[in-house]
């Protein structure tokens, strides 16, 4: 793995790092899943949003709603971790009050998942029970093509914003606008990243903006359509270092796959 600090949208510190593919800010030189020069946004701007929670709304991870029983996120978040400890706050601003607090029945991750490489990070959650679409509460749709780079998009989420010295979450959901850079290109001399960028990946970057910390398995937006899944990245934005998504049009046939028979 190459010498490269974190670069993932900061989110908080403490113990909401377990989207962080259990690292912390002490390590400089490891992968994470990660909002960085973000502002305050709402609900009803990005009602697809929803935050992973344990008990105690200790909210440790992003995720998209895509119809009435279906949550998009990144495997790493899921690793792990049991279905019955897992709660999902849909259709509030806020992470840890109002909206619905709904318990989830079934999990799964992507038998491809590699933890070292990060290709493949996707999964998906299954509500306990349905979830009706509301002002606050909508399903996005899953892109059947990614964008092309320097397309503008949005990720989203109430993770670090910074990535040292960051202790505690925004309660307020945060949004960054970004510009798309396809797997080839973010691979490429252009960025620093080379040969670790896969073709289950896509890229999005912005000077001093990012996901970070706490962003891990949120939504990157464009066109209105769920693009890309916080994964990972070096630092939170970090020079010449684009966040690292999921690409979800590589992925969509296991996400429909799943969905049906989970």
């Amino acid at each position: 793995m190459r010498g490269f600090v974190i670069l993932l949208v900061c989110l908080a510190a403490g113990s909401a790092f377990a989207g962080t593919i259990g690292v912390s800010n002490a390590d400089p030189f490891a992968r994470e899943g990660r909002i960085v020069g973000g502002e305050d946004t709402t609900i009803r701007a990005h009602p697809y949003q929803v935050s992973l929670q344990k008990k105690n709304s200790n909210h440790f991870c992003g995720g998209s709603i895509i119809d009435a029983y279906t949550i998009v996120t990144a495997a790493h978040c899921l690793v792990g971790v049991k279905a019955e400890k897992i709660f999902v706050r849909l259709g509030s601003t806020l992470y840890n009050e109002g909206g619905r607090l709904v318990a989830v029945r079934a999990l799964a991750y992507s038998e491809n998942y590699n933890s070292k490489t990060m290709e493949n990070d996707v999964g998906i959650l299954k509500l306990a029970e349905k979830v009706e679409e509301t002002d606050d509460i909508r399903y996005i749709a899953l892109a059947e093509k990614t964008p092309e780079t320097g397309t503008p998009a949005v990720v989203t989420g109430w993770g670090s914003k910074c990535y040292f010295w960051c202790m505690s979450l925004p309660k307020t959901l945060q949004e960054v606008l970004v510009n798309i850079v396809d797997w080839k290109v973010c691979g490429s001399d252009t960025y620093k990243y080379g040969e670790i960028i896969y073709d289950t990946m896509v890229c999005a970057y912005e000077k001093k903006k990012d996901a970070c910390q706490g962003d891990s398995g949120g939504p990157l937006v464009a066109e209105n359509l769920l693009v890309g899944i916080v994964s990972w990245g070096y630092a939170c934005a970090s020079n010449l270092l684009p966040g690292v998504y999921t690409d979800v049009p590589s992925v969509r046939s296991w996400i429909n796959s799943k969905s049906e028979t989970l």
